[in-house]
């Protein structure tokens, strides 16, 4: 759907990126994707080959790219397909000489996404797939119990060197500048950054605020995003929120619009809580690992993957009533009137992620993945 680098943005495309350098270390790298206006459509970068095709008839594209490749002996030892089970079989088809990982990044096996017999051929082609939390995994497992020993949860994880905690004298100057840019520098801000649609539930996230400015009326909503990756366009429910928002006063609810992919990381730095109000089963968003990787308490909800990697009062605060605005209400005084919990929690999920969630902790174990594919047949005892 986007291009890598993620110049459009793209939690796939982020984690693609940020694995390539450790990989590339160690692996020779061709990245296949769409074409962009900003991106050439073929080229070497620090040793990695870009091959870029059309979007309209992309699978069909990138087959035949396999198959010039096979023609002339150049055969992969493994590809990594992401998010797209269906499409697989014409690249293994293309290169059947080739292991293949599959890797899922959303409900792609629930019934409606395929069908029981073509999840069957997928599972039977592929050698190892990866799942982006253990939720994602289990719902697989649920439906096809016989890939269990195939799947695993990798999860996701940052770059440490571009989300550093707020505290840090490097970007002191630079929370100073956004603060001020957004009139919060004076603010407590509560900050939501994501997709603006209803799965999301930043209307929950307003509707809860309304009680919080009653108690700390120096308090703010900073909502960075927009409907959709690389757009600004405003819908139907980014219109409703908008009005929901008003009925709070000026300024209190503040919409940043769409921010381009590269200044996300600095976006971060606005706020003194984040919150992620998803109301859907999330396979596992990745502003988990921004939040803590920027130094900030974390309110989420127990929905999906979220609570595999915040736990409840350890590195952040997991909200089981999901749909109740009060439930948020009562997080978030929680962390405004409890400084000693507030900073406990933050340097918890900072230290957590530099632990184990930095893209050169992320790419080893996708290499394990990928060398266990690799002796797929070894192990099975062929």
């Amino acid at each position: 759907m986007f291009p890598v680098p993620p110049v459009g943005g793209g939690a796939i495309q982020v984690l693609i990126d940020g694995v390539t350098p450790h990989l590339n270390a160690h692996h020779e790298l061709t990245i296949f994707g769409i074409i962009h206006p900003d991106l050439p459509e073929r080229g070497v970068v620090n040793g990695v080959e870009y091959i870029r095709v059309p979007k309209q008839n992309y699978v069909f594209n990138i087959g035949i790219e396999l198959s010039k490749k096979r023609a002339k002996h150049e055969v992969y030892d493994l590809v990594h397909v992401f998010n797209r089970p269906r499409d697989l079989l014409v690249y293994k088809n293309s290169m059947p000489e080739s292991r293949f990982v599959l890797s899922l990044h959303n409900e792609m096996f629930k019934e409606g996404k395929i069908s029981f017999e073509m999840g069957n051929l997928v599972i039977q082609a592929v050698d190892r797939i990866m799942t982006i939390s253990e939720y994602i995994r289990q719902t697989v497992i649920e439906r096809f119990p016989h890939a269990k020993n195939k799947i695993k949860a990798v999860y996701s994880g940052i770059d440490l060197k571009r989300y550093k905690p707020y505290w840090d004298k490097e970007v002191q100057e630079k929370r100073k500048e956004l603060r001020q840019k957004f009139g919060v520098e004076d603010k407590k801000v509560v900050l939501f950054v994501g997709r603006l649609s209803a799965v999301k539930g930043p209307d929950v996230l307003i509707e809860a605020m309304k009680k919080v400015m009653n108690k700390y009326s120096d308090s703010v909503l900073v909502i960075v995003g927009s409907k959709w990756f690389s757009e600004d366009r405003i819908d139907e429910y980014g219109l409703k929120i908008r009005e929901q928002a008003e009925s709070l006063g000026k300024d209190q609810v503040i919409f940043t619009g769409f921010v381009p992919p590269n200044d996300i990381p600095s976006h971060f730095l606005i706020g003194d809580v984040f919150v992620c109000s998803s109301q859907w089963q999330e396979p596992l968003a990745r502003v988990h690992y921004e939040a803590m990787g920027t130094g900030l308490p974390i309110i989420t909800t127990n929905r999906g993957g979220n609570a595999e990697i915040i736990e409840h009062m350890k590195n952040g605060y997991v909200i089981d009533d999901y749909t109740n605005p009060d439930a948020f209400v009562e997080a978030i005084l929680f962390l405004f009137s409890n400084q000693e919990a507030k900073i406990s929690l933050a340097k918890e999920g900072r230290a957590f992620v530099e632990s184990n969630f930095e893209f050169s902790h992320v790419s080893k174990r996708l290499e394990n993945l990928y060398i266990a594919a690799i002796n797929h047949d070894k192990e099975a005892g062929v």
